[in-house]
């Protein structure tokens, strides 16, 4: 024991292309604030750096995980995230993430959480951010999560043991709606000049717009569009006005501060010829719709799971964004192949419409999942007290 220090267990989980925090909760404070300051403080927040914690000073690794046993008959486990910002003090619960996700399963299952079944373990997850079940699928052998496989995707080093995403219980799950205005498309009004965009809430809400809209190809690399502060600048106010639209905040001003995560914002175009970050040729035969992710005002490296989902329902609604731009071919077929930055991700995504509304009947995304570290993080004792 340090006479200044506390030791609170924590595990570091990659979830398919990020990296989290896992915390069981009964280790945290009960108190809101006093938690908030301790999972800072495990991370080294804010710091651009995040020199003085676990975090990656990366928007992909300052990710969070608080894990305890279900508070729902209906779920295997309970899941809250938090997306821990390096630049300001706050900590954002008000969407989920995918990719993180992916691990809970695992973790549940490694944990003894939930009982091993083999082959295959079904975890129902709940996302207490929103209040739905998301079922993962885990491999399965000697009574623990596998690790190993054949499974590779773009963003990841490597291969791994398929773990396949159920998240068809997740429309509408921040702001009650698939389509939170109740349109396909909306007009929103920025500096002067009317912009096109769709507002789809399943997994997280996202804010479609077509990359034409900002003068832009659709195939520009992170870099190339962070790079140009009046189009940051310029996304930043959509999205403010979306997140307004949304019911997430009251002030288009204020979604940087109060709401920086999500609403996502999305830019989308039709397939094309492109290089990914690591040099890879992707072709436009090999995808079905190009898309650009931007949250917490930084350009997604690869592509959201939570992202996927929301782009795979929008290519279902008729007149979307997403769905004007998506290959004419792909309309028809379960699995649309989306390129981002990494590569290309696959999403199975099927509906069907009822009364003039359309239901998502199928989400579907495959992610891999690996426990990297297990121990104790050390949090000065003064920030408890605090």
């Amino acid at each position: 024991m340090h006479p200044e220090m506390e030791m609170l267990r924590c595990f570091i989980v990659r979830g398919g292309t990020s990296k989290g925090v896992f915390i069981m909760k009964n280790d945290l404070p009960r108190d809101a604030a006093r938690r908030d300051a301790v999972i800072r403080a495990i991370y080294g927040s804010p710091d651009l750096r995040q020199i003085d914690g676990l975090g990656g000073a990366d928007v992909l690794t300052s990710k969070l995980a608080i894990i305890s046993p279900p508070s729902r008959p209906d779920a295997d486990v309970d899941y809250t995230f938090g997306q821990v910002s390096f630049e300001t003090e706050c900590i954002d619960y008000g969407g989920n993430c995918g990719n993180i996700s992916a691990a809970v399963g695992p973790f549940a299952i490694d944990e003894g959480l939930v009982e091993p079944v083999e082959p295959v373990t079904t975890v129902r997850i709940h996302l207490t951010n929103s209040n739905n079940i998301l079922v993962a699928a885990v491999p399965v052998k000697n009574g623990k999560a596998m690790v190993d496989g054949d499974f590779a995707i773009d963003g990841c080093p490597g291969t791994g043991a398929r773990i396949t995403l159920d998240w068809s219980d997740v429309c509408g799950g921040i702001t009650g709606k698939l389509l939170p205005t109740g349109n396909p498309r909306d007009s929103i009004t920025v500096d002067g000049r009317t912009y096109t965009v769709s507002i789809v809430d399943a997994g997280n809400p996202v804010v479609f717009i077509q990359a034409g809209e900002l003068n832009l190809k659709g195939t520009e690399a992170p870099p190339a569009l962070e790079g140009s502060p009046a189009l940051m600048a310029t996304i930043e106010k959509i999205r403010g006005q979306a997140a307004v639209l949304c019911g997430m905040v009251d002030n288009p001003a204020a979604a940087k501060a109060v709401s920086p995560y999500a609403p996502f914002f999305a830019i989308v175009s039709p397939p094309a010829d492109y290089l990914a970050y690591n040099g890879k040729a992707i072709s436009a035969g090999e995808v079905d719709i190009v898309a650009r992710l931007l949250f917490m005002q930084k350009v997604h490296k690869t592509y959201p799971v939570t992202g996927t989902v929301a782009t795979g329902a929008a290519v279902r609604i008729p007149g979307s964004v997403a769905w004007n731009v998506l290959r004419a071919e792909a309309q028809s077929k379960v699995t649309v192949h989306i390129g981002h930055p990494g590569g290309v991700i696959p999403v199975e995504a099927e509906s069907s419409e009822a009364g003039g509304q359309i239901k998502v009947t199928r989400l579907g995304v495959y992610r891999t999942a690996r426990r990297i570290m297990e121990g104790y993080v050390y949090v000065r004792k003064s920030v408890y007290q605090s």
